[in-house]
């Protein structure tokens, strides 16, 4: 588990979140990380070739690329957003949010919404702040921009709503806080007129007019003694097939809910910090080992796993015709069969770490680098 991962929201609890951080260390200081195999030949079996690229400033926190029709909106750590036209790679606007970034970014194609370090909730629109408004807790979470209104969860648990064109607070629904969370980005989408999030192991259904709760069910229960054991958060991108809805709880489990009547279909061990990518037969995950695994997405069962990347850090996958594209720390995207995991192909974008899991706007599957390159990339 990587522990630089785990915040705690309130002051007092920091000090015991870096106690049991430091000790966990201190632990594991003799025990080095195992070193990644190595990749097996590119046996280029499937063609992709780079379509555009669009340059953003350095991007060194946990990002979520928005798709909404055919405009893909990307930002930077430095407060650099920009919304760019896929079919071409031309930018349709570029802004700044006028401070460094913890989360991001959110869009419905004309809003989009970020978070700031200072833990300002920013909206921009066509390359102009538009508002701006002081959040009670740190986010992690790109914001939900849907409806015409800005959707965010907070560290502490607390759901507030936001009219999108002036910015002005609709609502505000505070669960029960657990004293760790993870800084990565959680669940936040909205499934017909419901707005779904993950609190802790639960995948939650809200009322998106007032954020009271529909429905509720756990893919992972906490365990364990201590705060560290029993982290279970909702981590990443979902599958979401209809009304099913498929998620990773961190460290814990990969679940689908049936998100019409707010029931757990079922919930599989796993072992991984990344979200998961699916389609109609399977959910696909990579795991801390470097593996990657489909589940059956009727039951839940394994259908296939691989050990190509064995001990690489790897993004969430992304499902795409018949393959599944993952990105590395090495700064490699892999296509990999979606039938039984067989490597197809690889490509190195701009040689630096991929920092966020591969989107598809279109035909053009984007990808963005640590270094700012943002690459749109086609199969032939």
């Amino acid at each position: 588990m990587n522990l630089s991962r785990l915040v705690s929201h309130t002051p007092a609890l920091r000090a015991v979140a870096m106690t049991v951080l430091v000790a966990a260390l201190a632990a594991c200081s003799g025990t080095p990380k195992p070193k990644p195999v190595q990749l097996p030949a590119n046996p280029a079996l499937f063609g992709v070739r780079q379509a555009w690229k669009v340059a953003v400033p350095k991007t060194d926190f946990s990002l979520q690329v928005d798709v909404s029709g055919d405009t893909v909106t990307v930002a930077a750590a430095d407060g650099t957003v920009v919304a760019i036209d896929s079919r071409s790679g031309q930018e349709n606007w570029r802004a700044n949010a006028g401070a460094p970034l913890i989360a991001g970014v959110g869009s419905d194609g004309a809003i989009a919404a970020v978070v700031t370090r200072d833990n300002e909730l920013v909206a921009l629109q066509a390359g102009k702040v538009l508002w701006k408004q002081r959040l009670p807790a740190q986010a992690f979470t790109a914001p939900l921009v849907a409806g015409r209104r800005v959707f965010v969860q907070t560290a502490d648990r607390t759901m507030t709503a936001w009219d999108g064109q002036t910015g002005r607070r609709l609502w505000a629904q505070q669960r029960t806080a657990e004293n760790l969370v993870l800084r990565k980005p959680g669940v936040l989408m909205a499934v017909g007129d419901t707005l779904v999030a993950g609190v802790g192991g639960r995948l939650v259904g809200m009322n998106p007019a007032n954020g009271s709760s529909r429905w509720e069910s756990p893919i992972a229960a906490p365990r364990g003694t201590n705060d560290v054991e029993r982290l279970v958060d909702l981590t990443g991108s979902v599958s979401r097939v209809g009304d099913t809805v498929c998620a990773r709880a961190y460290y814990a489990s990969v679940g689908c809910v049936d998100t019409n009547r707010g029931v757990l279909l079922w919930s599989k061990p796993a072992s991984g910090a990344e979200g998961v990518a699916g389609d109609d037969r399977f959910v696909y995950g990579t795991e801390s080992n470097g593996a990657v695994v489909a589940w059956r997405r009727a039951d839940g069962e394994r259908a296939w796993s691989v050990e190509h990347f064995k001990y690489h850090t790897l993004t969430a996958p992304l499902a795409v015709g018949r393959s599944l594209i993952i990105g590395d720390e090495l700064g490699m995207l892999h296509l990999v069969s979606r039938d039984d995991g067989k490597l197809l192909d690889r490509v190195t974008p701009d040689g630096s770490p991929i920092v966020a899991t591969p989107v598809l706007a279109g035909n053009t599957v984007v990808v963005v680098t640590r270094n700012g390159g943002v690459f749109g990339y086609r199969p032939e």
